[in-house]
């Protein structure tokens, strides 16, 4: 006999909103994304109440990283130096949804790179593709509120999605990404009511809260994720129950959490299986699992694990 479905009727759904900007709005990019819209709990109800699919957005530093496993640079070994054809690659061949373009070099203990070397990586990136565009900051508040203003400036016009701003550092970054038209991330170390106040905080700086991404630090498989997930269930619970501050689309930081784990980067564990192989699943079970919590943006590195993630996102939709 099956399973009568069972249809709930919410109050409150997940903000729906358009990254990027094509020339009919003013930007340069030649496609959009939209995320957001389910009005219901992920797998339930119509599929009218699902919103838009997740999306993913692969990771491009700004240098070379020293600190991905051989397995992974292997993927990007052609490109590895240079940010605009490590981002035509992901879009090109692996098929990113987005670029995530993550500013580790500006990081005093990265490289502590200035200005002007963001903006330049900006613009070439920009011009290289023509996916919407994650601007990433270092998370040294210090360096981001220099920085990240110039970086926004640079990309003024193409509706970027920016961040991150935080509880204790979020006045500089909402206010230029309100004058630049961006869309704006807000971070919480895995605390819905932290993560609410943030949203507040920017909302009463006059930001738009159709234009923000909620973003609380993510667990990978075998360290965290099950607190990573019930964080994000609560929050579309209490999006569903209508509270607006918690209506927002979620980010999570899929790959470089689960690149940090031993169990994916560790090529010295014969026992543990394949790491070529390993990694990549690592990756995308993390995905997986937070995409059922009801993630929208999924962050990732490697080609294998997108590939899986996507075949999985197509299934479903």
């Amino acid at each position: 006999m099956p399973v009568p479905k069972i249809a709930e009727n919410f109050r409150g759904s997940v903000n729906k909103i358009t990254l990027g900007a094509t020339s009919a709005d003013g930007g340069t990019r030649t496609t959009t994304v939209t995320v957001g819209g389910a009005a219901n709990v992920v797998y339930a109800g119509s599929s009218e109440s699902a919103g838009e699919k997740p999306i993913i957005a692969m990771d491009v530093l700004d240098v070379a990283p020293d600190d991905w496993p051989e397995h992974l640079l292997e993927c990007y070994k052609d490109v590895i130096g240079d940010p605009a054809a490590w981002a035509k690659k992901c879009v090109e061949e692996y098929g990113a949804d987005v670029i995530c373009l993550k500013f580790d070099g500006i990081h005093p203990d990265k490289g502590d790179k200035d200005a002007e070397h963001a903006v330049k990586v900006t613009k070439d990136v920009l011009a290289a593709v023509g996916v919407p565009v994650i601007l990433w900051g270092c998370n040294n508040y210090e360096k981001d509120n220099r920085i990240m203003p110039k970086v926004s400036e640079a990309a003024k016009g193409e509706k970027c999605l920016i961040g991150t701003v935080s509880e204790s550092n979020y006045k500089s970054l909402t206010a230029i990404a309100l004058a630049d038209e961006h869309f704006l991330i807000t971070e919480a170390p895995l605390d819905i009511n932290i993560a609410k106040q943030v949203n507040i905080l920017v909302s009463d700086m006059g930001f738009p809260l159709e234009r923000v991404v909620t973003f609380q630090s993510t667990g990978a498989l075998g360290y965290g994720i099950e607190y990573s997930y019930s964080i994000q269930e609560r929050q579309r619970l209490a999006t569903l129950g209508g509270d607006k501050m918690m209506a927002m689309p979620v980010i999570c930081d899929i790959g470089s959490e689960a690149w940090r784990t031993k169990e994916a980067k560790a090529a010295d564990a014969p026992g543990w299986g394949d790491a070529a192989k390993r990694g990549p699943l690592w990756e995308a079970s993390t995905a997986v699992c937070l995409m059922q919590a009801g993630t929208d943006i999924l962050r990732m590195r490697h080609p294998k694990a997108v590939a899986t993630v996507k075949n999985f996102i197509d299934e479903l939709y």
